[in-house]
């Protein structure tokens, strides 16, 4: 019974919205560059005018490594975007730091408050939606419409998802994370509040 439940936990973990056009369009952190890449695609698709990132709050800004640069998620997410066509205007930066999927949500929905936006397409994998979902349900309800998308060639398998390495870490993560929300975020705790923060997106200097 174990066993042939866990099709359905990975099938479960999938919760994507049908997308139309909203206001912006947010990058979640991580999962470098394919996140950016379906934002890029969305964004030349026409489902909205800009696209939101969100600001690591440990950022290594010109940190040196034999000679190399490794410069912040949120500027690469940056570069990459530009590569593929959006133009420089279009790319803000959500100003307040994030540590974890809460604080992204908590920054996206300031953000939709500060800009008087109502909507926004949110990116991110595919077993992520499900928590993405449930977090803004549970503590950003009714305070603006979430459109959750998932990387469109994500390789997270959710019928088989304990077959493969990296399939079986993003499930068990998730799943993980599930429990941590149902049981009030003790692990994962926002860095603030949801309620009273503000934060503007800003344009990409």
């Amino acid at each position: 019974m174990a066993y042939s439940s866990l099709p359905l936990l990975g099938n479960w973990l999938v919760r994507e919205d049908p997308i139309h056009r909203a206001d912006a369009i947010a990058v979640l952190s991580g999962s470098f560059p394919q996140r950016a890449e379906e934002a890029a695609e969305l964004y030349r698709s026409g489902y909205a005018p800009e696209i939101w990132l969100t600001h690591p709050l440990k950022r290594r800004n010109l940190s040196q490594f034999g000679g190399v640069q490794i410069s912040s998620e949120d500027t690469r997410n940056a570069e990459v975007l530009r590569f593929l066509g959006v133009p420089e205007g279009a790319i803000h930066v959500l100003d307040t730091p994030i540590v974890n999927t809460a604080d992204e949500l908590n920054a996206i929905d300031s953000g939709l408050k500060e800009t008087g936006n109502s909507s926004v397409i949110i990116v991110t994998n595919k077993a992520h939606t499900r928590r993405v979902a449930s977090l803004w349900d549970k503590y950003h309800f009714g305070e603006g419409e979430v459109l959750v998308h998932a990387v469109s060639d994500d390789q997270f398998a959710p019928s088989r998802w304990w077959k493969s390495r990296s399939s079986r870490a993003q499930g068990i993560h998730e799943l993980l994370g599930m429990l941590d929300l149902w049981a009030g975020l003790p692990v994962h705790k926002p860095l603030q509040p949801s309620a009273g923060d503000t934060t503007t997106p800003t344009a990409i200097p």
